[in-house]
């Protein structure tokens, strides 16, 4: 019976997941640097990717996060580790919606073949008027103590 509820929400978490990654953006690769090379296989590297917020216009975040190279990276098959780090920048004016949600997820990334992803949450802060956006790693089953934050405080834009 409990196996049953395990595979149940199993299931669930991933089709979630699913149907999530369909509503958040699609980061845009920067550039990546190799960090070890590999006699076989593609190289270790950090990667680089932009995105904008997809709810708050005038936000965009950069998340570098570690790639695992080798044979198994260079099949899709390798977890990559739970490196990255994140920053995110007034880059026009920033327009509020609305009704912005306290907490929403804004991007997530595969960084395994099975159910790992590091995501970016972006969190509002109204007493302070900042936007904090926090990126995890995650797993189904079991999550991970890795984080990054970055803020945007919302001030008006001057155009230079």
């Amino acid at each position: 019976m409990m196996i049953k509820h395990m595979t149940r929400c199993r299931v669930a978490g991933f089709c979630s997941v699913l149907l999530l990654a369909g509503t958040l953006v699609q980061a845009e690769q920067v550039g990546c640097v190799t960090t070890e090379w590999k006699l076989v296989g593609a190289n270790h590297r950090i990667c680089v990717e932009s995105f904008p917020d997809p709810k708050v216009p005038g936000v965009t975040c950069h998340v570098s996060q570690a790639r695992t190279g080798g044979v198994s990276g260079s099949l899709g098959l390798a977890e990559d580790p739970s490196q990255f780090s994140l920053a995110c920048r007034q880059t026009g004016p920033i327009t509020l919606p609305a009704k912005l949600p306290k907490e929403a997820t804004v991007f997530s990334g595969d960084t395994s073949i099975l159910f790992k992803e590091t995501r970016v949450v972006r969190m509002w802060d109204e007493p302070n008027r900042t936007l904090i956006y926090l990126a995890i790693s995650r797993k189904l089953i079991d999550g991970a103590p890795a984080n990054s934050i970055s803020t945007v405080p919302v001030m008006p834009w001057v155009e230079r």
